[in-house]
């Protein structure tokens, strides 16, 4: 989301790395670029204003101008600023009162809502062990009640009928009353949305507000719209007591203006962020660590979360002894990695929370294409189980059958079977406790990719 704030921003604060000192010129200079970086990326201009003038004092404040490294410092400040403008915490829902706890969801059409409520749903039944039950009120449109039955089957979420005749007020009542009876902990509802924001759909919305006085008030925004969803939430918070923002489809071509405007604009913070189509690809808003992916500095903690929470141990385990026990790495086991990358959303989802990401050059990240992911295991699946265990079989005559068989070129079969030595010989190294050549090998394989 923010590839092209990140790469202005990184060469803006290299710049200063080569000075001696911080001095009110070269302060005043880099304010200036980073300011167009900012618009740029669609920040609402009262942001963008405020925060240059909260760095700039700081810069030339006493808190840097002992440092040795200039560049560093300014990092540290500018770091210390985007957390402040989003947020200095992640905050969490609020779900403290007598079950079940009302979540009410709204937004504009179009914004991603229903999906998002799936998403919350899955989100606090697998991380926070609650029993979720949802429920639609947007009589105006039919299938969005059926949408959200379909994603609520498929995530095992209790769904809650409504009807298109209804009042949305007794739809809700009905739903709680069952919800009791059910032990259900959250209750989540999706509202109707609409194409702008209107004086009868804020009306409406503020019965329903009233009438089931829900404990959280997230208000979904889609995040390519830029500082217009900080706008459309100010709107939506002057008139509801929102409680927080989910900002959605921030995978997608979003500059990130939304997630640095939206705290600044309607004082209310962003809880989640929607980082895919799936189900699971909602994330707890971090602002600390969101600003360090802005400044190409990576985000460890949420990759190292993800693996926790997306890699199979048991399968991790068992590849681990096998390979202690000093037997081979096949094509069977590359398979599985493979498909244990997929699953954590391929390596376009993980090189921007990688330390150093900033350097490597845009053309080479324009390279990434996660479709390799899918083609390679096809490649794999197209061999027989004799191959896969011994891949030295794979000679002509079977890599051309091989290739056929997945509709791959010969160089994808070669490709995968180069890919399979390398970590195989790794794998051995591993196997020999000798971690400091496998280190080093990794190192000299990342500059033979980086070149």
């Amino acid at each position: 989301m923010f590839d092209n704030l990140t790469d202005r921003l990184s060469g803006t604060l290299k710049k200063l790395k080569g000075q001696g000192r911080l001095t009110e010129a070269n302060i005043q200079d880099a304010m200036r670029d980073v300011r167009m970086a900012l618009l740029e990326a669609d920040v609402a201009l009262p942001v963008v204003t405020d925060f240059i003038e909260q760095v700039t004092e700081r810069a030339l404040g006493q808190e840097v101008q002992s440092s040795l490294s200039p560049g560093q410092a300014m990092i540290k400040v500018v770091q210390a600023e985007l957390v402040k403008v989003m947020g200095s915490a992640n905050e969490e829902l609020n779900l403290r009162t007598q079950p079940p706890a009302i979540v009410l969801m709204a937004g504009l059409q179009g914004a991603g809502k229903t999906t998002t409520v799936a998403k919350l749903g899955r989100h606090l039944k697998e991380k926070k062990k609650k029993k979720v039950g949802v429920v639609s009120v947007d009589v105006y449109r039919p299938a969005a009640i059926k949408q959200l039955q379909t994603l609520a089957d498929d995530v095992g979420l209790r769904f809650f009928e409504s009807d298109a005749s209804e009042n949305p007020v007794d739809i809700v009542n009905r739903a709680v009353d069952a919800a009791k009876r059910q032990f259900i902990d959250v209750l989540i509802v999706d509202t109707a949305g609409r194409l702008h924001v209107d004086e009868e759909m804020m009306s409406e919305i503020k019965v329903l507000h009233a009438a089931i006085k829900p404990i959280e008030t997230l208000f979904v925004v889609d995040s390519m719209t830029g500082q217009d969803a900080a706008n459309t939430a100010k709107a939506f918070h002057d008139a509801l007591p929102l409680t927080g923002v989910v900002l959605t489809k921030a995978d997608g071509d979003a500059r990130g203006g939304a997630a640095l405007s939206i705290r600044h604009i309607t004082g209310k913070p962003i809880k989640f962020i929607g980082v895919g189509e799936k189900t699971d690809a909602l994330e707890p808003f971090y602002p600390d660590r969101l600003a360090s992916r802005i400044l190409g500095m990576g985000d460890v903690l949420s990759l190292i979360e993800d693996i926790e929470d997306k890699v199979d141990k048991k399968k991790a385990e068992q590849l681990a002894k096998k390979i202690q026990k000093g037997r081979s790495f096949d094509l069977n086991d590359l398979k599985e990695q493979l498909l244990q990358m997929q699953n954590m959303g391929g390596v376009s989802a993980m090189l921007d929370k990688l330390p150093g990401m900033g350097n490597v050059p845009k053309e080479v990240k324009d390279k990434v294409n996660d479709k390799d992911l899918a083609r390679q295991i096809a490649v794999i699946n197209s061999m027989t189980p004799q191959e896969r265990k011994f891949p030295d079989l794979i000679k002509g005559s079977r890599k051309q059958r091989i290739a056929n068989g997945c509709g791959q070129d010969l160089h994808d079969v070669n490709r995968i079977l180069k890919q399979h030595k390398m970590m195989e010989k790794m794998m051995k190294k591993f196997s020999k406790g000798n971690v400091a050549n496998m280190v080093r090998g990794l190192k000299s394989n990342m500059r033979g990719m980086r070149m």
